[in-house]
């Protein structure tokens, strides 16, 4: 492709590319603190934070109508700041996995975390950490990740009947232990989907939660379920997103040296596992590829008429981040065809929030698409759609990504079905064994070749 107007960059430097790396989440703070002073006055930032702090924020609680819209973009910057500091505090390269946790805490400040119920969390994780005698840096992911479970700790702080200061020492007890357990579960879940659900955290978060709340039904508590959603900011938020996705294509273009050159081989990646972009393709191309999902997925809601609320925009920022790690406008695309296929066929509201959440996180489950093939992805967010429907009842909404969890249930049923597909039509036109990723031999043919002599 012909290379744009832009002067060509000088090859990358890995030090002015980490600088750059910060300024852009640094900068992307920014632009939210000026988005709430445009909402809100101080005064109603200050008291909408305050209640944001102290109120129950189990599934789905948006900030935008719990407090108000300056007091929520305040809440993500802050998040922000914060994980810039814990990141950089392990003194490890700001990466593509770590680039998408600060748009996906970014999104999910907007509804379900904030800086009481994440904190517990992380210093849960940094205990494992110092137990174990391994550096924190190598659980920062399972850290940042992890506040996914920050409603939990809401939950047992505000809304579980107990005094003030009780509820707030047993609610972040309860983060802490989250977070000790957390590492462990995460790498041993990750073998159930294969990495074909890139939202790994969530299907362990779900575990978890649905743990927790289990022990709460036993003694009788029961966790009422939340819906709580605002309208009516699609014009100055649909203008703010584009001009953020403008800044990041721009950025992209130029750090790639006026071109799209290599975009296509970004495209080929299948996202299995999460690969880190930036470290594959470089920030110039991840910037591009990040920017054209925004514009994907916010053309998106508003072609079905949906609401740019707090969860739906926590959506958006989440797939963007997830630009750097795994996901590109070629395997996401198939996912959101699935979701709003099956959504259109059992007459679900494609403007209501909750399809909204579904189709957006839902491309958790990119790879599938990304490594089958479109149909295959369009039948993975095909019963996506499904389950997920059914599976929030299980942790109470005590786990933000609950997408995740569900689309770890999703792979793990479809994945399996496909390798045996694939496997024995490729087998048919190669005339040759090509080993599968999911063993596909019949029980009794492994017991024959287990006994069998070498």
């Amino acid at each position: 492709m012909e290379k744009l107007w832009f002067p060509p960059l000088q090859e990358e430097d890995p030090l002015i590319t980490e600088k750059i790396k910060y300024s852009i989440a640094f900068l992307f703070s920014l632009m939210l603190v000026g988005l709430a002073l445009h909402f809100n006055t101080l005064e109603e930032i200050w008291q909408g934070s305050l209640k944001i702090l102290i109120s129950p924020a189990n599934l789905v609680t948006d900030y935008f109508k719990l407090a108000n819209v300056g007091a929520a973009f305040i809440n993500a910057a802050l998040m922000i700041i914060k994980s810039l500091f814990i990141i950089r505090s392990t003194k490890v390269s700001l990466s593509g996995p770590l680039f998408a946790a600060i748009f996906t805490i970014a999104g999910f400040s907007l509804f379900g975390k904030n800086l009481f119920n994440s904190i517990p969390i992380i210093v849960g994780v940094l205990l494992y950490a110092k137990l174990t005698r391994t550096p924190f840096k190598n659980y920062l992911l399972s850290a940042l990740y992890g506040t996914a479970l920050g409603p939990l700790v809401s939950e047992v702080a505000f809304n579980s009947g107990f005094s003030f200061f009780t509820g707030i020492f047993l609610g972040c007890t309860a983060g802490v232990i989250v977070g000790l357990i957390l590492p462990p579960l995460s790498r041993h879940f990750a073998s159930f989907h294969k990495g074909f659900s890139l939202y790994n955290i969530g299907f362990t978060a779900g575990i978890i939660g649905m743990a927790f709340i289990a022990f709460f039904r036993a003694y009788g508590i029961e966790v009422d379920t939340v819906y709580l959603v605002s309208n009516g900011y699609n014009q100055p938020l649909s203008i703010y997103l584009y001009s953020l996705f403008i800044l990041l294509f721009s950025g992209g273009i130029y750090l790639n040296g006026g071109s799209f050159s290599g975009y296509s081989n970004f495209l080929n990646e299948d996202g299995r596992g999460g690969p880190d972009f930036m470290e594959r393709h470089g920030l110039g191309l991840t910037l591009l590829n990040m920017a054209l999902l925004g514009v994907l997925t916010t053309t998106f809601v508003l072609i079905v008429r949906g609401e740019l609320n707090g969860p739906v925009i926590g959506g958006i920022f989440t797939v963007v981040g997830f630009g750097a790690f795994g996901k590109h406008v070629k395997n996401v695309f198939p996912i959101l065809l699935g979701v709003l296929l099956v959504g259109w066929l059992t007459s679900t509201e494609l403007s209501s929030t909750s399809f909204l959440l579904t189709a957006l996180f839902g491309t958790t489950l990119a790879p599938v698409s990304g490594h089958y093939g479109v149909i295959a992805g369009i039948l993975a967010g095909s019963l996506h759609m499904v389950i997920v429907t059914n599976i929030s009842y299980l942790h109470a909404g005590m786990n933000l990504y609950n997408n995740g969890f569900s689309g770890g249930f999703t792979a793990a049923i479809i994945v399996p079905l496909l390798e045996v597909v694939f496997f024995h039509k490729n087998n048919r036109k190669n005339k040759e064994l090509i080993k599968p990723i999911i063993n596909t031999e019949p029980v009794e043919d492994l017991e024959k070749t287990k006994n069998s002599p070498e």
